[in-house]
């Protein structure tokens, strides 16, 4: 069906919005994959690569500058042309990054890795800025559950992935390639079939349909207008900057003290002697619990608000610095326990800051804006990374740990200044 075909028919705007969310849905189980298994061990393969620890945090740092420049290419690719040709690209984009990560590691290639590293974060953007996707043709009542819908089934693949990290480091070394070059082949393959399910199956374009629906509207208003008091100014769609601001200091936040705190929990577990099916383990469980709880909190910020949510992001991450700061060396249990509750924390704080956006963000400059604050949201990423193996060399994995937490608190001041009730 044409997209016209869908502006006057709000049957066939549900269907597509159904269809819609099962197309990311399914795109999603893949690029979890791709994104957790790369996550897991990118600390260890520079780790092992340079001979020293004190740069173990530069692939986050890496993932997160490929993240920010794709971040802004994806948001201004899909506000010109929707979101399939936005999000095929940084798929490609992270694929490639994977297949260069691997023949670094095989060629033992430093320059390499971190310019791979750097297109491989590229995945990593589009993963997230698909969740919009969700809420192109979602009402305002209903946005936090889209983006949920979107979250949790990325999931199943990051699940998933940690736990191949032996087997695809077996078959790595089957081929001559280091062990911990195997999860980035998995990466690229699954970031290449959820790009590929996009472009085939993302069609009519989601946001394409909205801009489509809004511009009618606007018309329609327009004339309304004209007819009761004369010619008029143009309609212009209503802007919340302090809605924009607040979900963007939620989700930059969040994503600093996640991946401060998780990019050294790995290396702090094998300087302890942990392996990498234990280190796959509490990782997998981590990201797990990143995507799992949209289940609940897409209810949650539906029905209890933007700013409850986000402040109870903030709480649950001073949690989770707080019980790995005081686990014990030797404790799986406990450090899976602080990494699950980075997780949760991190969701309630994407799924409040997402829905936020895009209250706040009229529809002709969505994708745009979405693009800007993911990148921010990227480069806070890649500073936590950065700082994470300089606080953690100069002091310790718990003070790294309480740090994040405090710094977590540090959102609700943004959110409580700047919050204001969602329009309809």
């Amino acid at each position: 069906m044409a997209i016209s075909s869908y502006i006057d028919d709000p049957e066939a705007q549900l269907a597509l919005h159904q269809r819609t969310l099962s197309v990311v849905m399914a795109s999603q189980v893949f690029s979890g994959a791709g994104l957790a298994a790369g996550v897991t061990v990118g600390a260890l393969l520079t780790e092992q690569m340079l001979g020293s620890s004190a740069f173990a945090g530069v692939p986050a740092a890496l993932y997160a500058g490929g993240s920010a420049i794709a971040a802004l290419t994806v948001g201004r690719l899909s506000q010109r042309l929707g979101r399939r040709a936005g999000l095929a690209a940084g798929y490609a984009a992270g694929t490639l990054g994977g297949v260069g990560v691997v023949v670094a590691a095989g060629l033992d290639s430093v320059v390499l890795l971190f310019v791979s590293l750097l297109v491989y974060g590229a995945g990593t953007a589009t993963n997230l800025q698909a969740r919009y996707a969700g809420t192109d043709l979602s009402g305002p009542h209903r946005r936090g559950r889209a983006v949920s819908s979107v979250l949790v089934t990325t999931t199943v693949g990051a699940v998933i992935g940690p736990n191949l990290v032996a087997a695809t480091g077996r078959a790595a070394e089957n081929f001559a390639l280091p062990a911990l070059a195997g999860p980035f082949a998995l990466a690229a393959v699954a970031y290449a079939i959820a790009g590929l399910i996009l472009f085939l199956l993302l069609r009519p374009d989601p946001l394409l349909v909205s801009q489509a629906m809004q511009a009618r509207q606007a018309r329609e208003a327009m004339q309304a207008m004209q007819a009761q008091a004369g010619p008029a100014t143009a309609a212009t769609a209503p802007r919340s900057p302090a809605g924009v601001t607040a979900g963007a200091a939620t989700m930059i936040l969040t994503q600093l003290v996640m991946v401060a705190v998780m990019t050294m929990t790995p290396v702090h577990m094998q300087n302890h002697g942990h392996d990498l099916a234990a280190t796959g383990l509490v990782i997998s469980l981590h990201i797990a619990a990143m995507y799992l709880p949209a289940l609940v909190t897409g209810i949650l910020v539906d029905r209890v608000g933007r700013v409850p949510v986000a402040v109870a992001s903030g709480v649950t991450l001073l949690a989770a610095g707080l019980v790995s700061a005081t686990a014990a060396e030797d404790s799986v249990a406990q450090l899976a326990l602080a990494l699950i509750l980075l997780g949760v924390g991190w969701n309630l704080g994407l799924v409040s800051g997402t829905a936020m956006i895009s209250d706040a963000a009229p529809i002709e400059q969505r994708a745009r804006i979405q693009g800007n604050v993911d990148l921010c949201i990227a480069l806070a990423g890649a500073g936590g990374g950065i700082a994470s193996s300089l606080v953690m060399s100069a002091t310790s994995y718990a003070t790294l740990s309480i740090a994040g937490g405090l710094l977590g608190l540090a959102m609700i001041p943004f959110v409580a200044a700047g919050a204001r009730p969602s329009r309809a």
